[in-house]
């Protein structure tokens, strides 16, 4: 994982939320220090709040590479770039480079225009037009693949992110994706999904009556009320949260 912090502002709550989320998903973590190009920047200080979070800068005697840029003049970036390279050969990072392509969901939109639009970033095998794909309860059959720029694509391999039209809805970031062995087992395994769903929700949304909340409290399997309060002025909820 590259985190980005900008020289000027320093650790925010989202770098830490960054920081938890890669150490949750037990990856290694660089940091390119951006923004240097500004009077404003203060990298020691960054490095300074990095090292209270437990990355230590390789230059302070650390194992966390820290690479100095600047995005507008791309100051910095070529070095951050062998270092992503050098990195990835330590760890010996490989991919599947034939078969099936899967991977994850980066973003998903509605557009007018083109319909749901899903930017996908292929992790394993090859993503070609045409490819029929499942993602969670969402099915697409690629029949366009465009590159950052827009410019039409005929295949994606392992790490590049790819926008795919064709799905027909809008997937969650972040879920994984996989080309399916056919379209007949596609839909079979989107319609199974939809109905877990389905069945899902309706557990979630099931009316909680006074007897049956009782009754479960009864049964120690549960221990509050979560209670959602409505007011017309903001003194009147603080009084009902008080009570």
């Amino acid at each position: 994982a590259v985190l980005v912090v900008a020289a000027d502002d320093g650790v925010m709550p989202q770098t830490r939320e960054a920081i938890s989320h890669a150490r949750a998903a037990r990856v290694p973590v660089m940091v390119a220090v951006n923004k240097i190009d500004l009077p404003a920047a203060n990298v020691d200080r960054v490095l300074r709040q990095l090292a209270e979070r437990g990355l230590n800068p390789e230059d302070w005697g650390g194992e966390t590479i820290c690479c100095r840029v600047s995005a507008l003049t791309k100051e910095g970036i070529d070095h951050l770039l062998e270092m992503i390279c050098l990195q990835a050969d330590m760890l010996e990072l490989k991919a599947r480079m034939t078969g099936p392509a899967e991977g994850v969901v980066l973003e998903a939109e509605l557009d007018p225009g083109k319909g749901a639009t899903v930017t996908l970033l292929v992790q394993q095998g090859v993503l070609n037009i045409g490819d029929t794909i499942v993602c969670g309860a969402a099915l697409a059959r690629a029949r366009a693949l465009l590159d950052y720029r827009g410019e039409p694509m005929r295949q994606a391999a392992p790490s590049q992110p790819v926008i795919v039209l064709g799905f027909s809805d809008v997937p969650a970031a972040g879920s994984p994706f996989r080309v399916a062995s056919s379209e007949k087992h596609a839909r079979d395994l989107v319609e199974e999904r939809r109905g877990q769903e389905l069945r899902r929700r309706h557990e979630e949304t099931r009316k909680v009556t006074l007897e049956s909340f009782y009754r479960r409290m009864s049964e120690d399997k549960i221990k509050e009320l979560p209670l959602v309060i409505k007011g017309d002025t903001q003194g009147t909820t603080e009084a009902l949260r008080g009570a």
